[in-house]
């Protein structure tokens, strides 16, 4: 009997010898194994069509521009005129223009009937000046999502002379404006500029405030 359980306890440890052999050979064998490379996606990217802005690369332009200006005392006339610019760089921008308009009548004469302060030819109101620009934010418009035409918000400085009422006044300018190139050559603007000169006109000296507003195309050469 005695025998018998020392055999048992003899032939345990063989037994789960045996049976730990086989789990130690395959972890061997997954530890010297090369790595399954895992399946690789392709991305499917579609690429799109991307149309290069067409923007003429000279520098310089000319146009004409037609809209009213106020001249002070004497009510709000038509006017039109002519522009001219040359970009120095994407941001600065010298500027020429030349302008004229007939200037109604003042209240006075409206009330009098009879009296009249200036004579046709003295009504005429021409000007022409210097101005340095600058496109303080420029940026693209989007039509439809599809076309992108670019744009700039600009400020002027500048400084000329105005023929008004028989003489010739230097005039100080300030403006802004809305420039879009509509096509690579055609640019369009909605401006708006203030000319301020001293005038006695009415007896006493005093500096005018002649606000103008216009609508232009220029093209680019």
């Amino acid at each position: 009997m005695d025998g018998r359980i020392y055999a048992f306890l003899l032939s345990a440890p063989v037994l789960g010898a045996l049976l730990v052999l086989p789990s130690v050979a395959r972890a061997a064998d997954a530890v010297g194994a090369e790595p399954v490379n895992p399946q690789v996606v392709e991305p499917r990217v579609e690429r799109r069509d991307v149309k290069v802005a067409r923007i003429d690369t000279e520098n310089f332009e000319a146009g004409a521009f037609v809209g009213t200006v106020s001249i002070e005392d004497f009510g709000s006339s038509f006017l039109y005129g002519v522009r001219g610019a040359y970009h120095f760089t994407e941001d600065v921008f010298a500027e020429a223009s030349v302008g004229s308009s007939k200037a109604g009548t003042t209240s006075y004469e409206d009330l009098s009937g009879s009296a009249q302060l200036l004579t046709n030819s003295e009504r005429q109101y021409t000007y022409y000046d210097l101005a340095i620009g600058w496109n303080a934010l420029p940026g693209e418009v989007f039509l439809g999502g599809t076309r992108a035409m670019p744009s700039a918000l600009y400020l002027t400085l500048g400084a000329g002379n105005t023929h008004f009422a028989g003489d010739d006044n230097f005039t100080v300018t300030l403006g802004t404006g809305f420039r879009l190139l509509v096509t690579d050559w055609l640019a369009a603007y909605v401006d708006a500029r203030d000319r301020a000169f001293d005038s006695d006109l009415l007896g006493k000296s005093k500096l005018t405030q002649n606000l103008q507003f216009s609508l232009g195309l220029t093209a680019f050469f």
